[in-house]
């Protein structure tokens, strides 16, 4: 017997819980189960045999389609901040979401996807994740269907959601041309239970397996105070930027915005809709595009009437 058993034993004896004759078994200190590590995703998806469609994209919402001007621009300078983060940390997956609707996420998310897809012989992919209202489609001029949600319930194949321009309106534009590394995943059908389906980790599954294809993939979210589904789509991606419409959010909708997010890496406010630059310490925001509040703001001028 040992002394372990002994000593417990004795203890028990002396304060008449336990007859001489019982025994007491001392459990032996077992390993801990070794949990095996999932395999990575293989990159399975052929780019070159997604389907294209005929893009007509609303020129007057894509102000990167130009060559010059004020917007192009702040596109390029919120683009270069972008590749800047990237040597910092590691960084693909980006997730861009607002505080409330109306405040231009989808927007910034669009123009931000074709100025990367412009400066790049990579492939960008962009993603719209707001399976409520869902509007880059309508931006776009593309098919919504199928998309991530008929993924996400599992009635359609990765392939099958993917889809690039074929002879866009762009193309009419010669110097801009035919945005051949733009690959675009619609919402598809509008869903009454889409937390359920952003929440079943099928998005993380989805960005692992595709992740090897692209260079840079973001992800439009819904705005993160009005539904839940924003924070579960953040746990697929690398960091989030968030958007406020200048002169429309409160300081106090963009503070609970950002602390929404306090469990992923927040790159940034993008201040959008200005005209003017405002002037330091001139407006109540005062977000630095990297830091923290009060030293400064990126701003940006828009024409995206709210989405």
């Amino acid at each position: 017997m040992s002394r372990i058993h002994e000593a417990l034993q004795r203890a028990y004896l002396e304060r008449g819980k336990l007859s001489v004759s019982e025994d007491i078994h001392v459990a032996e200190p077992r390993m801990a189960p070794v949990v095996q590590e999932q395999p990575e995703a293989k990159a399975e998806v052929v780019l070159e045999n997604m389907t294209e469609y005929s893009w007509k994209p609303s020129l007057p919402s894509f102000p990167t389609l130009a060559d010059r001007g004020a917007a192009v621009e702040q596109f390029r300078s919120l683009r270069s901040h972008i590749y800047q983060a990237r040597y910092e940390a590691p960084l693909k997956t980006i997730l861009i979401s607002s505080g409330m609707p109306s405040e231009g996420k989808s927007f910034v998310a669009a123009n931000l996807a074709m100025s990367l897809a412009r400066n790049s012989i990579h492939n960008i992919l962009l993603i719209d994740g707001d399976l409520r209202r869902p509007t880059l489609h309508d931006l776009l001029g593309a098919p919504n269907s199928p998309g991530l949600s008929d993924y996400l319930e599992g009635t359609a194949e990765l392939a099958e959601i993917m889809q690039r321009d074929s002879s866009s309106e762009t193309a009419k534009n010669e110097s801009v041309g035919r945005i051949s590394n733009l690959t675009f995943i619609p919402s598809g059908k509008c869903s009454d239970h889409s937390a359920e389906l952003v929440a079943n980790r099928r998005i993380e599954e989805l960005v692992a397996t595709i992740a090897p294809n692209f260079d840079w993939i973001l992800i439009d979210a819904p705005p993160v105070l009005a539904v839940s589904d924003a924070v579960d789509l953040a746990r697929a991606a690398d960091a989030v930027l968030l958007i406020a419409r200048v002169a429309t959010t409160p300081y106090e909708v963009a503070q609970r915005t950002k602390a929404a997010f306090s469990n992923s890496r927040i790159l940034g406010f993008v201040l959008n809709d200005v005209t003017h630059a405002p002037r330091s310490g001139s407006y109540s925001y005062n977000y630095n595009y990297y830091g923290e509040p009060e030293a400064g703001s990126h701003a940006m001028r828009s024409k995206d009437n709210g989405r």
